[in-house]
């Protein structure tokens, strides 16, 4: 079984004592409420309930109540890197349990996703996708060579990249780099990506970080943008994070901070 939450672990054990057991630990008990709250806890989290899991749990429970009762006589949780630790937990904790709160108080409507959904396909529809092919060669001059033998026929293209270019993936490819926007590319090949039209070679190599290019650009296509229900839970997703990070900034605001 995965390691069970230490911080799930905590809020399990912190329930107020019930009457029946699952054990005794030293004259503390595990409470059947506890154990009951934590199984439903992991079952939330994904687990499936069976005896082996509930096993497992007790044993996990056992252990860190004992952990945690060697731990107190030790006083080690009066060290202050432990205290610091434990107050960041607590933090993090109710951070948590804020966000939720405030999630479960503040569902998003399906017109926001659709608005959200509708502003992201506006803000792609000028979008190219492009069918490049490449060659990288380590000097200029080298590259002005083989751009010459390309354009003379000595030798095609899909040839040189084979014999020729320093990229093995698409070397071996003939150069294909596949279908992409060219937002993908290092500046100085976006660039020249973006001024080629469909079919042509570029006139003269060019440089990047990693060597000289020969560009090819074969195909452009308008970026098709997926349906609203094929990317829902992204499109949430993405709008839950923006309202989180602007309830926090309103929080942020509102705050006396010196």
């Amino acid at each position: 079984m995965k390691r069970l939450a230490i911080a799930a672990l905590s809020c399990a054990l912190a329930f107020p004592l019930a009457a029946q057991n699952v054990a005794t630990v030293n004259g503390q008990s595990i409470t059947q409420q506890q154990f009951d709250d934590f199984m439903n806890l992991l079952i939330e989290q994904g687990a499936k309930d069976s005896p082996e899991l509930r096993e497992q749990v007790k044993q996990e429970m056992t252990i860190r109540l004992v952990a945690t009762q060697e731990e107190q006589e030790l006083g080690l949780d009066k060290k202050p890197e432990v205290a610091q630790e434990l107050e960041l937990a607590r933090q993090g904790i109710l951070v948590r349990a804020l966000l939720s709160d405030y999630i479960q108080k503040n569902p998003l409507s399906d017109a926001q996703i659709t608005e959200e959904y509708n502003r992201l396909k506006e803000a792609e529809a000028d979008q190219k996708e492009y069918k490049v092919k490449h060659i990288l060669l380590e000097t200029e001059d080298e590259a002005k060579k083989i751009l010459a033998d390309i354009k003379s026929k000595k030798i095609s293209f899909e040839e040189a990249a084979k014999e020729k270019s320093i990229d093995p993936g698409s070397g071996a490819q003939g150069g294909d780099l596949g279908w992409a926007p060219n937002t993908i590319y290092v500046e100085e090949f976006a660039n020249a990506v973006a001024t080629q039209n469909k079919g042509e070679l570029s006139n003269e190599p060019v440089q990047s970080q990693f060597g000289w290019h020969i560009i090819q650009v074969d195909d452009v296509r308008d970026i098709s943008f997926p349906e609203l229900e094929e990317v829902k839970p992204q499109v949430e997703e993405l709008l839950r994070q923006k309202q989180l990070t602007e309830f926090q900034n309103s929080l942020i605001e509102k705050a006396k901070i010196q």
